[in-house]
């Protein structure tokens, strides 16, 4: 029989992406973007994206609840508008939010030889291009549930990638590639309380640009703490 003792494990980074890798809340400016466009009625918006992040961060936020709600503009104008407007969101937004600092910590852990992989409470169409820009090619977001015609109908198919369930969503994205937490060495960056399931999980929890709970937390167990911007 062979042994596998002391076999190398595989290393895996993990990402939180909003106030981590970027220093701004993607969904939120991708909300405030639809205002600018005319989609939705400003003040509306306003008012319920101000409770949904209320109870973000207190840890009641009902997602499925918000991702019908943030994805309103989109269903409204269809795949055409939304793409084009998404291309310009990245270009106006989110380049201009994307750090040296935060692109050398990911190409660091890739020249390592690391799989990166971002885990993020926001939704795949938000999400994906941001991967990308990255060169992130392994997005676990909220994934949508779609129409016939291959467009986000409001709900959320499967497990949503939020509190426990970032753990349940990575643990599955390791068994679908034969890995489990036993046969990897992961670390987890995150700014977020609301993280803190993953963090626990994982092998090396760094807290990253993190909230005053979590940082009470992380230097309480001697975690690392990153100031990426």
């Amino acid at each position: 029989m062979t042994s596998t003792l002391g076999a190398a494990k595989q290393h895996i980074a993990l990402f939180d992406l909003d106030h981590t890798l970027i220093p701004i809340d993607s969904d939120y400016e991708w909300g405030e973007f639809t205002i600018a466009l005319g989609w939705c009625d400003g003040h509306e918006f306003k008012r319920r994206n101000a409770e949904f992040f209320a109870h973000y961060q207190a840890g009641t936020l009902d997602i499925h609840d918000y991702v019908r709600f943030a994805t309103q503009a989109i269903r409204e104008q269809g795949a055409t508008n939304s793409v084009a407007a998404h291309a310009r969101f990245m270009r106006e937004i989110v380049q201009k939010g994307i750090k040296d600092s935060a692109l050398a910590l990911v190409r660091r852990h890739q020249a390592a030889g690391d799989e990166t992989v971002i885990v993020t409470a926001t939704n795949e169409f938000v999400t994906r291009p941001i991967a990308e820009a990255f060169g992130v090619a392994e997005l676990i977001a909220v994934e949508l549930e779609r129409d016939a015609g291959g467009w986000p109908t409001g709900e959320i198919r499967g497990t949503p990638s939020f509190r426990e369930g970032k753990v349940a969503r990575v643990q599955q994205w390791l068994a679908d590639r034969g890995l489990d937490w036993d046969t990897v060495e992961s670390t987890f960056y995150s700014d977020s309380m609301n993280d803190l399931p993953l963090l626990e999980k994982v092998t090396h929890p760094v807290a990253t640009n993190p909230d005053d709970r979590l940082r009470a937390v992380a230097t309480e167990r001697g975690w690392r703490i990153l100031e990426l911007f």
